[in-house]
């Protein structure tokens, strides 16, 4: 847990009302940014956020000081996050659709500014494609990589955030990236 991290529990219990706001500053975005890649819908991905800090501010405000300054933080509300999203994924008025790949999607940002119009159209298109190939993996695929390359969680954090062997994530991680190469891999030599 890092020093700032510790700060704002200790904030957050001693006066949770007055200083909530900012745990929503500090983690609105990566919250949003988790959830738009599990559900790809950014109402959904909106919805579930709003959600999550809901909910984490009723059991911070239930919670003994001793138990939130204790918290880890980030993994807590990854946890809330992702138990969200698998509850709605249960019921029927909740289905997941595809990832946007639209133009304006913040899902991948590949842009390199000195690149010509070939390569901006190139990396666009690899860019759609990924996202496309990352929606189709299996859910304990999508949020294995989603959690290890786009959340920069540790192995060991995502093991302990989903209550599976440190060995089990590796091997979800490996296995994912293994899918989107071959997937990629298909793309490209099918479009050449």
């Amino acid at each position: 847990m890092d020093q700032d991290e510790e700060v704002l529990l200790s904030l957050l219990g001693t006066d949770l009302d007055r200083h909530f706001r900012q745990l929503v500053s500090r983690y609105q975005q990566r919250l949003y940014s988790f959830a738009i890649r599990l559900v790809g819908s950014p109402q959904d991905a909106e919805d579930i956020s709003q959600e999550t800090f809901l909910r984490a501010y009723h059991a911070l405000k239930s919670y003994p000081v001793p138990r939130v300054r204790a918290l880890r933080l980030r993994q807590w509300l990854y946890t809330i996050t992702l138990n969200i999203f698998r509850n709605r994924q249960r019921k029927p008025e909740h289905q997941s659709i595809p990832l946007n790949t639209s133009e304006g999607s913040p899902l991948l940002e590949i842009e390199d500014p000195s690149s010509g119009p070939e390569e901006e159209a190139y990396w666009h298109e690899m860019r759609r494609e990924l996202e496309t190939q990352l929606a189709s993996l299996g859910e304990p695929y999508r949020i294995a990589v989603t959690l290890f390359y786009f959340e920069d969680l540790s192995y060991s954090e995502i093991a302990e955030l989903l209550n599976q062997p440190i060995g089990t994530v590796k091997a979800h991680v490996h296995r994912a990236l293994r899918q989107l190469h071959k997937a990629l891999d298909t793309q490209k030599n099918g479009v050449r």
